[in-house]
């Protein structure tokens, strides 16, 4: 008989597995996001350069298509066709026909004189309207368009009604041409009465009507470069390309740039359509998949954090949506996306090893995509181990700007090797990428906005929040040493020797240092129940039970986190204060407990603190060496001999309740963080030679 499965203990079940779940949601999101960003046509599937060797088969034209002019060779046409383009002017017949109107209706208004006859205003009409004819003959070109032509003799179009002719230049008239025909027909000056009647006249109604016509010279011009043959020639089906051998250069290298553009474009048929869209889902599942093994193989704390998961995945996209954006408005500029930035922010955030994982796997998947996929993955990877190898401590500003100084020189480098391998000499590289390359470089400091950015939204600790944090003039701290000063110095002295065993065994000392100034915050509630913060020989738990000490003692470690808590200190520091103490007693107030009651069986768990254990390096690293400070204070002789033998017996207790069990600490390294606190305590407890009194 099977049982039915009812809706809560589906709900329940979800609930359990809620992060797997969600894990799952967010692999599947990242893909299809990613897919879609991906171009959906074929891809090309040689690889070639120019004065190379055509390492394949012999390959032959797979269907017909046309060679294609270069880019170059466009751009160079389309100026031809600018420089060459006859220039065209219109001659306005209206404006003609005006003139002619107006100088018969002047002359006719002259008032006869006694100096002036009818048969000499008809001769003046006469003359007057020869030199009218004579001035708009060709035509009288106006002021502003006399500069337009190189060359007087440069042959123009001029446009006259609706026809179009060629002229030269130099026949059309300007001013001073108009006025040489006005003398010759008038005779030379001193002028007559009758003659300065008609040159006044003339000179009022002479007008330019001939202009320079921009917008039908442009549409001239645009209409040939719409004209212009983007191709040369045609390669038929099974036409042999190139040879098994043969050196990629000249017409090969042009029809095999013309075969691959021709690939690229290819009206694809759904079914091809679904089978790339496939491929690349496959590509990039793998991708994402291998990423999600790595975390949980090897940053086992990072998996089980959806949100650092979450923010993982959300760099990785983001850098492939920006690179993919440039790559469909203009290939050229494929180097100015800094992709730098995400070995930057990941080793802030994690650590070096995720970030360059994280990487190369987002290298690769936009090698698919990018041309010459061989060159960018190169450039990109060694740029991305070098940001991994130089980028630390970013907190120092100088440090940043080192690193990126020399990503950028790595990236010029590795492109300069590259140039003179494709074309055999220096003299054809692009200087621009250089220029690019040095954008690249600028915008990797967007990194610093970005960190800071990501503190606020997904609540993440860097470095330099950590400074922030450890400057001992913060609220809390101030707070922590005007109301516990001994706890204050307890802190001081516990982080100088957790920073310097961190520094020892290769953990983050930022880190540790910060959590060890904090740890002990809970005791400003209730400073004089701790006996480092005791002035007077008044011990406060002497009016108490054992089991009351014993909880106002551990209270500190809950009492921490709320305050923590309350002052918005992140969850990563917040950890030190939970696990300082781990799951170890109160080992005193036990034994006084069982003073009080010999005859009574105490439970050792009711004097010990709740835990958690330290699950990191640098909490396993701050409960060694906060107990060892702490009892080293007891000691009332400190010597070599009793130094060495506390620590050891300190943290062999601790590794005998298996405190270590989670941190991922090796013997090796327990050993390392012994030696420094052993030599760190005794140069603090170091003796001085007495003076004389």
């Amino acid at each position: 008989m099977t049982r039915e499965i009812t809706m809560s203990e589906i709900v329940n079940k979800i609930y359990r597995n809620n992060t797997i779940i969600y894990k799952v949601f967010l692999f599947l999101i990242a893909t299809i996001a990613i897919v879609y960003l991906f171009p959906k046509g074929g891809q090309f599937k040689y690889d070639f350069n120019n004065g190379q060797l055509w390492k394949y088969d012999n390959l032959y034209a797979p269907f017909d298509f046309a060679i294609q002019k270069t880019a170059e060779e466009i751009t160079i046409e389309k100026k031809q066709i600018g420089i060459n383009t006859k220039l065209y002017f219109k001659y306005d017949t209206d404006l003609v026909a005006d003139v002619h109107e107006d100088f018969k209706n002047r002359i006719a208004q002259l008032n006869l004189s006694d100096s002036l006859g009818v048969d000499e205003i008809n001769q003046l009409k006469k003359l007057g309207e020869n030199v009218i004819q004579k001035v708009y003959a060709n035509g009288f070109l106006e002021v502003v368009s006399e500069g337009r032509v190189a060359s007087k003799d440069q042959i123009i179009a001029l446009k006259k009604e609706n026809v179009v002719q060629d002229v030269l230049f130099k026949n059309l008239l300007v001013s001073k041409d108009v006025l040489k025909i006005i003398n010759t027909n008038l005779g030379n000056a001193p002028f007559v009465y009758a003659q300065k009647l008609v040159l006044n006249v003339l000179a009022g109604i002479l007008k330019p009507n001939v202009s320079y016509d921009q917008d039908l010279t442009d549409k001239i011009v645009e209409n040939e470069i719409n004209n212009i043959s983007y191709t040369r020639g045609k390669v038929a089906s099974d036409e042999l390309i190139i040879l098994k051998g043969d050196i990629v250069s000249g017409r090969k290298l042009a029809i095999l740039k013309s075969l691959k553009s021709e690939f690229d474009a290819k009206v694809w048929t759904d079914s091809n359509y679904n089978w790339i869209v496939f491929g690349y889902t496959i590509l990039v599942s793998l991708a994402l998949l291998m990423l999600l093994l790595f975390l949980y193989k090897n940053r086992i704390d990072i998996f089980n954090n959806n949100t650092k998961v979450t923010f993982i995945f959300f760099n990785v996209f983001a850098m492939i949506f920006i690179q993919t954006l440039v790559i469909k408005y203009n290939s050229d500029y494929l180097y100015v996306v800094p992709l730098s930035i995400l070995p930057i922010v990941l080793k802030a955030f994690f650590d070096a090893r995720l970030g360059l994982f994280t990487h190369v796997l987002t290298v690769l998947l936009l090698g698919y995509i990018v041309p010459n996929s061989f060159e960018f993955i190169y450039l990109h990877i060694i740029a991305g181990i070098v940001t991994i190898l130089t980028v630390s401590e970013l907190y120092k500003r100088a440090n940043l700007f080192i690193s990126v100084a020399q990503i950028t020189l790595i990236y010029m480098i590795t492109y300069f090797a590259f140039s003179i391998i494709k074309e055999g000499n220096a003299s054809q590289i692009n200087w621009e990428y250089f220029v690019l390359f040095a954008i690249n470089g600028l915008l990797s400091f967007l990194s610093l906005i970005l960190i800071y950015m990501y503190e606020k939204v997904f609540g993440l600790v860097s470095d330099v929040t950590l400074l922030e944090l450890s400057n001992t003039n913060t609220k809390l701290l101030r707070e922590l040493n005007e109301k516990a000063p001994g706890t204050f110095q307890h802190s001081m002295q516990v982080a100088n020797l957790a920073e310097a065993a961190a520094n020892e065994i290769g953990a983050n000392s930022m880190l540790v240092r910060t959590g060890a100034l904090y740890h002990d915050i809970g005791k400003i509630l209730n400073p004089m129940y701790f006996i480092e913060n005791q002035s007077t020989a008044v011990n406060p738990h002497n009016d108490l039970s054992p089991r009351d000490s014993t909880k106002i003692i551990t209270d500190h470690v809950i009492k921490g986190v709320e305050l923590a808590k309350k002052h918005n200190l992140p969850d990563r520091i917040i950890d030190f204060i939970r696990t300082h103490h781990g799951t170890s007693s109160t080992y005193y107030f036990y034994k006084k407990e069982q003073e009080l009651n010999p005859n009574t069986d105490i439970d050792i768990k009711g004097f010990q603190y709740q835990g958690p254990i330290p699950f990191s390096r640098e909490t396993a690293i701050l409960m060694m060496c906060d107990a060892s400070e702490a009892a080293s204070k007891s000691l009332k002789i400190p010597t070599a001999q009793s130094v060495n033998d506390l620590i050891d017996k300190i943290v062999a207790k601790q590794m005998a309740d298996d405190q270590f069990l989670n941190s991922n600490i090796t013997f090796r390294e327990i050993t390392v963080i012994k030696k420094v606190i052993k030599k760190k305590l005794m140069n603090i407890y170091h003796l001085r030679v007495e003076y004389p009194e």
